[in-house]
């Protein structure tokens, strides 16, 4: 019969396998960061710059599949939910996108 920590141990791993544990603590991060968040003390607003360096951050994690740290960088900035269109991004920064494998 199996120890209390095997069962841990065995747990752990399946969920790390599975990816469900760096879901779970991003999200547990993401989700103490808005509680510590002080509703009474509105946040700063959004520079445009900030805005748009804040996406281009989000793109990066976006395409290499950091969906938990990215969860986490729009609970903490204010980022609006929706990403901003990437021909707008590539227009205000004055970059160009590489045609063959749509990276600016």
């Amino acid at each position: 019969m199996a120890t209390v920590t095997e069962l841990k141990t065995v747990l752990k791993d399946t969920l790390e396998k599975r990816g469900v544990l760096g879901y779970l603590k991003a999200r547990i991060r993401a989700e103490v960061f808005h509680a510590l968040d002080d509703d009474q003390e509105p946040r700063p607003p959004l520079s445009h710059e900030n805005l748009l360096i804040n996406e281009l951050i989000r793109e990066y994690l976006d395409f290499n599949k950091y969906k938990y740290t990215e969860s986490v960088l729009m609970a903490e900035s204010g980022q609006p939910v929706v990403p901003l269109d990437r021909q707008f991004l590539i227009r205000e920064l004055n970059a160009f996108e590489e045609s063959k494998d749509n990276t600016m």
